[in-house]
């Protein structure tokens, strides 16, 4: 209810301050500003009056609902999870989780052997089982190869003193390896990364 009689108090004060500028109303200054000073009161009055009712409705507005959200889904892909179940694997078969994450400096070096022989055993029936791993070079490591030009980049790493085009000639320090195919298991898509291992609770 206020606002239309601020726009015309507002539109009256502009044409009194005008009339103020005229050289021909000089003699009606005293009037006019005498004038412009009751609608400024009027104005005052109005603010005075309309400012409890403002704040009432305020306070009696209901506050807003808070919306809960649900705690954040992290997602992971089908890769990551195929990558964790052949970890699993790798636990499964050869403890390769366990013996990665002991502290090995506690044993004597019969111990570690005896855990790495575990290890390396039930990793290499994993290995076999789902990869096809070959050697990229035939030769004995530590007689003399050539790499032809035109060799796979990631199949040969040339170390010591290079310089010029292949063919190279040197000594075969590692025969490195490949593998032709990967069989992994296929794992469905889920909200969360499989566990690696189990904790194992015995009971009774």
């Amino acid at each position: 209810m206020i606002k239309p009689y601020l726009s015309v108090v507002a539109v009256l004060l502009i044409v009194l301050n005008g009339l103020l500028l005229i050289p021909a109303t000089s003699a009606y200054t005293v009037p006019i500003a005498l004038f412009g000073l009751l609608l400024a009161f009027f104005v005052l009055v109005l603010s005075f009056r309309a400012g409890p009712k403002a704040t009432s409705a305020s306070i009696a507005a209901p506050a807003p609902t808070l919306a809960t959200l649900p705690p954040p889904v992290i997602a992971t892909n089908q890769a990551e999870t195929e990558i964790v179940a052949f970890f699993a694997l790798l636990q499964d078969k050869g403890r390769l989780v366990d013996f990665l994450m002991e502290d090995l400096n506690a044993y004597d070096d019969a111990r570690v052997g005896a855990a790495a022989r575990v290890v390396h055993q039930g990793c290499g029936e994993v290995l076999k089982e789902y990869f096809k791993i070959t050697s990229i070079s035939e030769a004995e490591e530590g007689s003399q190869v050539v790499v032809p030009a035109g060799y796979v980049a990631d199949q040969y790493r040339m170390i010591g003193k290079l310089g010029g085009d292949p063919p190279f000639a040197g000594k075969l320090v590692h025969k490195g390896w490949k593998t032709e195919y990967v069989k992994l298991p296929r794992i469905t898509k889920t909200d969360r990364l499989p566990a690696i291992a189990p904790a194992e609770v015995e009971i009774g």
